[in-house]
């Protein structure tokens, strides 16, 4: 009967490391991967260039720089024949597309309170910062109030009271989007589970709410808000002018926002309910800890898309009176010394590029927390 022999074999020194067979980081596997992953793909990317080079990019680049103008205190040098963009229009009108009419004297508070929310909306997005339970409450609680009073003014500690038909542009738009987006992600939540609730009465108005405000456009609500309103409610409980907007972006962002919570209330496996009920908690603990983070997690894309939508729809209140960017840009564009077609171009292209910025970091910021989400579910 043969024998077998066991032979081992071992390496006296370690291996030189060997590079990966591709690295997912290289500039053209990452062009290869986005633009040319499918003849589909790759369809769709050389009709993109092709109706690029239709569209005249190099016209367009040396419309916005080197034909531009850049400095000027009015519009006649950007009138002669052949110029582009007209960059002196910005620069010497972005005091006033960011304050409009706000005191001059008194802006460094408008300037005090973008800067404080700045730095707490960097302290809550930093995925790595602590204390965040902390940046909560002074950014949904203390701030609020710090802000309105910085910008408002209160005569007992020296800030003089600035009216509400003073504020416009820049910084108007940014706080009507701030109060949408904070209400109404919480309001939304609330509705979402009203309309899950076991009690009729609870489920009958979060049902009743949630399809009225969305059968109705945007544009509506806010002449409701703004006309309708003060006929209903005595004087001294009516909102002030600049509130309407607020308060009715708010209310019908929160709508959708229930909408889009309640999807992902509904992609929560039934075993997670047993298993919360089975640890013993109340419906009120299961939801908070159990439910919740796992259905705003799914529906981050869907909660960024309206937070994004709700930015944008702020360009609606200029319909009511309301002074925000853009109808700071649409006033001074109209002025005789900065009239003519190709400023009032470059005006909005402005506009456009600003709003193109916070839309585009809203969801680039989305998708990294989406990719850091998933990789944490994966482990």
């Amino acid at each position: 009967m043969a024998t077998q022999t066991l032979v081992a074999y071992f390496q006296p020194q370690p291996l030189a490391d060997r590079p990966p067979p591709f690295n997912p980081n290289a500039p053209l596997y990452w062009i290869g991967a986005r633009f040319f992953a499918t003849p589909g793909s790759a369809i769709l990317t050389f009709l993109a260039l092709w109706l690029l080079v239709l569209a005249h990019p190099i016209e367009l680049v040396r419309w916005l720089t080197t034909t531009a103008v850049f400095f000027g205190d009015d519009g006649v040098p950007c009138r002669v024949p052949g110029t582009g963009a007209c960059w002196a229009f910005v620069e010497k009108n972005l005091p006033f597309f960011t304050y409009t009419f706000y005191p001059q004297a008194e802006r460094w508070r408008v300037d005090l309170m973008l800067a404080l929310g700045g730095i707490l909306v960097v302290w809550l997005l930093l995925p790595r910062a602590r204390h965040k339970g902390l940046a909560a409450l002074l950014f949904f609680v203390i701030y609020p109030v710090l802000a309105f009073v910085l910008v408002f003014g209160l005569p007992s500690i020296g800030l003089i009271r600035v009216p509400t038909n003073l504020w416009g542009g820049i910084f108007v738009s940014l706080m009507c989007a701030a109060v949408g987006i904070v209400v109404s992600l919480p309001a939304g939540i609330l509705l979402a589970l009203g309309r899950q609730s076991a009690k009729p009465l609870i489920k009958a108005l979060s049902v009743t709410y949630i399809e009225v405000v969305r059968g109705v456009p945007f544009i509506t609500v806010l002449f409701m808000a703004n006309t309708m309103l003060p006929l209903f409610v005595p004087d001294y409980l009516t909102p002030d002018t600049l509130a309407r907007p607020f308060i009715a972006t708010a209310l019908f962002s929160a709508a959708y926002m229930a909408e889009i919570v309640r999807g992902g209330l509904q992609a929560i496996p039934k075993g997670q309910y047993e298993g919360a009920m089975a640890m013993g908690l109340s419906t009120w603990q299961m939801r908070r800890l159990v439910i919740l983070p796992q259905a705003l997690t799914i529906v981050i894309p869907g909660i960024v898309n309206t937070f994004i939508g709700l930015f944008k729809d702020t360009t609606l209140i200029a319909s009511i009176g309301a002074f925000d960017f853009l109808k700071a840009v649409e006033t001074r564009r109209i002025a005789a010394e900065w009239a003519g077609p190709t400023i009032s171009n470059t005006g909005y292209v402005f506009a456009a590029a600003f709003y193109f910025v916070f839309c585009f970091g809203m969801a680039r910021y989305s998708l990294m927390m989406e990719r850091k989400l998933a990789a944490g579910r994966k482990r």
